[in-house]
């Protein structure tokens, strides 16, 4: 399991629980269920890593929690 942090809410557009990985640019998922969303977020926090090592961009590191400020 990764250790980004992940900001789940609900969308009444899409109909959806929403997970966004703000440390991973455009890396987001959904799913029907709250936990379905954090589940479907680590799949793709997987393939967006595997996708910036392909191209050889750099990975952040996992900083947990982000200031607010």
């Amino acid at each position: 399991m990764y250790k980004y942090e992940i900001i789940v809410y609900w969308s009444e557009e899409d109909d959806s629980y929403i997970a966004e990985v703000p440390e991973l640019p455009g890396c987001m998922a959904d799913g029907t269920t709250y936990e379905e969303s954090l589940k479907n977020a680590q799949v793709v926090i997987y393939e967006w890593i595997e996708t910036a090592s392909s191209l050889g961009r750099e990975i952040p590191s996992p900083k947990g929690r982000l200031s607010r400020a």
